[in-house]
């Protein structure tokens, strides 16, 4: 599922504007196009542990990272073959620093804290050990999409996250990046504040809701049809103990009845394999469902940018403005402390208007930069969203070809079983 995010197509990616204060902090670069390319990535051996403290017990989750150097050149660039425990927590604290460091791309989501769209009989408890299996595998990947990612798979704090045992957590929080997020009232401020947003990250947000409403859908149905065909399956449990008792009074067909109930369970315990095996496609589809988060967010960050670009471009006419009024000899019509003074005390001298203007003129030279500056900051920032976004609907189309397919595939196996189950037992009903 990773390997569209490396397609040679997708080229070198620039680096923004928000991540040159971090490019010194990367990785060693390599002539490969991403990390994934000569290093194998795993996650694996959960493992169940307990901290006793004076106030309470905490029982969590570990996993296994183990990462292997497979291009005999690249080994320069990494410690070889190494292995480390994470908890879950430390996955989000990773995502965390990413998503806030790199705000122009859209950052893989991590699998779901608990069961959401399950069968009835789906495990829900965060320790069972089938629901750790499948957070295990989301997790696996989670890394390998960064992994595979040409400019977060060359991030420091990732490689440390893979390799570095100690201090990894203070070498994160050491970055600042906490400070760089974005306020979630600005974010809110910006989007309904904005004069000039751009149409296509308009559509853009209005694709992540379509995405998360079809999947959703999706989801709701399977379960609804889930809970239906175990309800289906395990009736035929009943037969198979109605066939038992039935064979012991009917003596001359009693062996037919016999192997007939033995389908009947056969078929009644074949949905339940069936239905943890669907478990794993709907993993893959609620990580498409948390994407839909990881496209507004890119979204978010833009119109922050687009609103700091606004607010430069609003503070330069001001400027001006006020300078064309005091060139006319004309008193700014805006309610200023200056202005009530004015009144009170009589107008400006000559010269103190001729400082005033010079005044000006430097803050609108001052405005001026400022507003250039933030025009090539969001060009860039468009330039390189735009871009990640395009790469993230070109894996999106594959992956979902490639679930949708090995579902379909596996219901066609399941449906050859179920034809198979009922031959047999037709035999036997010919036999009676």
């Amino acid at each position: 599922m990773a390997d569209e995010e490396n397609s040679p197509e997708l080229g070198p990616e620039k680096i923004t504007p928000e991540q040159n204060d971090v490019h010194a902090d990367r990785a060693k670069p390599t002539t490969k196009t991403s990390l994934l390319q000569w290093m194998e990535i795993t996650v694996s051996e959960p493992e169940k542990r307990t901290n006793a403290s004076m106030k309470m017990q905490d029982t969590y989750i570990v996993y296994l990272i183990e990462t292997r150097v497979t291009d005999e050149n690249m080994k320069g660039y990494s410690d070889g073959a190494t292995s480390l425990w994470r908890r879950y927590s430390e996955f989000e604290l990773l995502r965390n620093y990413l998503e806030t460091t790199y705000a122009t791309i859209i950052i893989p989501p991590l699998p779901e804290k608990k069961a959401t769209y399950t069968w009835q009989n789906a495990p829900t408890d965060k320790f069972d050990p089938e629901f750790i299996e499948r957070r295990r595998a989301a997790l696996e990947v989670f890394l390998l999409r960064i992994a595979s990612h040409t400019i977060l798979s060359t991030d420091k704090i990732f490689m440390g996250f893979m390799q570095q045992d100690n201090g990894w957590k203070d070498a994160v929080y050491s970055t600042d990046f906490q400070s760089k997020a974005e306020s979630k009232l600005k974010a809110i401020s910006a989007s309904f504040r904005l004069r000039k947003p751009d149409r296509r990250f308009e559509e853009v947000k209005n694709y992540a809701n379509e995405l998360q409403t079809n999947i959703s859908n999706i989801l709701k149905y399977r379960a609804r049809m889930a809970d239906k065909l175990y309800a289906i399956h395990k009736v035929h449990g009943n037969y198979a103990r109605v066939f038992g008792e039935w064979s012991c009074i009917e003596k001359d067909m009693s062996e037919p009845l016999q192997s007939a109930g033995h389908y009947m369970d056969v078929l009644a315990s074949s949905i339940d394999p069936m239905l943890e095996e669907e478990e794993h496609f709907a993993d893959q589809l609620k990580e498409y469902l948390a994407f839909s988060d990881s496209l507004r967010s890119v979204c978010r960050k833009y119109e922050c940018v687009q609103y700091d670009l606004e607010r430069a471009d609003d503070n330069l006419s001001a400027k001006a403005k006020e300078r064309d009024l005091l060139v006319q000899g004309k008193s700014p019509g805006t309610f200023s402390l200056s202005g009530v003074k004015s009144k009170l005390f009589g107008s400006d001298t000559p010269e103190q208007r001729e400082l005033k203007i010079k005044q000006l003129e430097e803050q609108i030279k001052q405005a001026e930069i400022e507003l250039k500056q933030a025009t090539q900051e969001t060009q860039l920032h468009v330039q390189s969203a735009l871009k990640d976004i395009e790469r993230f609907k070109r894996q999106k189309t594959k992956d979902l070809q490639e679930i949708f397919t090995n579902y379909a595939i596996m219901q066609i196996k399941q449906c050859k079983k179920g034809i198979a189950i009922w031959t047999s037992a037709k035999d036997c009903f010919v036999k009676m």
